[in-house]
């Protein structure tokens, strides 16, 4: 199964990464499918189903979110989001050999061929399968129906403008999972951060996709990168004014403090800082502010967290 054709790492990945220095040759680009060395598009899945656990815990009257939950979470993340850059780079490959930024991945580079791509796609759904069956029943069943919206996205840039539309449908998944842990069960709380989680990710993958719109009208690939062009500053200003509401409207249905509306604020001030300083014609600086986006997760999840230890304390 195993590849020893490393044609070396991909284009966009962070440069001397650990899965392009350590890892033995055979098995760089496996890692390569599953993302390993771009580290930020797990936590762009982890990040609501930790937001969510947190709140759940605001709206239990735990002190901070449970820890077993928030490591299952992680593991999850990461499983589940190479499974999906595996599939994705399987359905996309005749896509991915005519864009610049993508024609180093390993399938379309010959580092390993559909077949073991798909073998390395099972192997991870099956560390996600046994990362869900570890919570309640309605958990399982919750994430079972993700696997929906995770599949139809690969092929929506062909038919739509708005593949991150269904890109935050997948992505923002785990704002319902972190809740329904704790719970059993689902509420307006975990729906409206599922529901801003959405328009988030609208947001964030609009600044990714300016970096290949060039190539993207050459080979008929859509995106609200495109669709927005030279309004997509102002479509972002909505689209995070409407994630910062609705994270708030969030909080307040968990009866949250002031602590977690604090890091909405701060939040959203992090993400107006994006746009101000966003330039759609430098790809570079496209990918530092779409993996900025990290940090806006830290600073959302200690606003939850910090509000939780507060309600335990007093």
């Amino acid at each position: 199964m195993f590849s020893t054709n490393d044609t070396g790492p991909v284009a966009d990945a962070i440069k001397q990464h650990w899965v392009d220095t350590r890892l033995p040759a055979g098995l760089r680009p496996y890692a390569r499918l599953a993302r390993w060395e771009r580290p930020i598009g797990w936590w762009l899945l982890l990040w609501p189903c930790w937001w969510s656990a947190a709140l759940a815990a605001v709206a239990a009257g735990n002190g901070w979110p449970n820890p077993w939950h928030l490591l299952l979470f992680f593991i999850g993340a990461v499983a589940m989001r190479g499974a999906g850059c595996t599939y994705n780079d399987i359905v996309d490959v005749d896509i991915d050999a005519q864009v610049e930024r993508t024609r180093s991945r390993p399938i379309p580079a010959g580092q390993v061929t559909k077949t073991q791509a798909k073998i390395f796609l099972v192997l991870q759904s099956l560390v996600g399968l046994a990362v869900l069956l570890q919570f309640n029943t309605f958990s399982i069943g919750l994430g079972i129906i993700s696997l929906v919206p995770v599949a139809i996205y690969p092929f929506m840039k062909r038919f739509t403008n708005w593949p991150q539309l269904f890109l935050g449908l997948a992505f923002s998944w785990g704002a319902l999972m972190g809740w329904a842990a704790v719970f059993g069960s689902l509420s307006w709380a975990p729906v409206c951060l599922y529901l801003g989680g959405i328009a988030w990710t609208i947001g964030y993958d609009t600044i990714y996709a300016h970096q290949d719109k060039e190539d993207d009208a050459l080979v008929g690939v859509k995106s609200t990168a495109r669709l927005f062009g030279e309004w997509t500053k102002l479509a972002l200003v909505v689209l995070y004014l409407v994630a910062s509401i609705l994270f708030a409207l969030a909080a307040a249905f968990a009866d949250a403090g002031p602590a977690a509306f604090t890091g909405i604020a701060i939040g959203l001030i992090h993400l107006g800082w994006q746009v101000t300083v966003l330039d759609i014609d430098d790809a570079d600086q496209c990918l530092k502010l779409f993996r900025s986006n990290s940090k806006y997760g830290w600073i959302i999840f200690a606003g939850f967290s910090a509000d939780a230890l507060i309600g335990w304390m007093v």
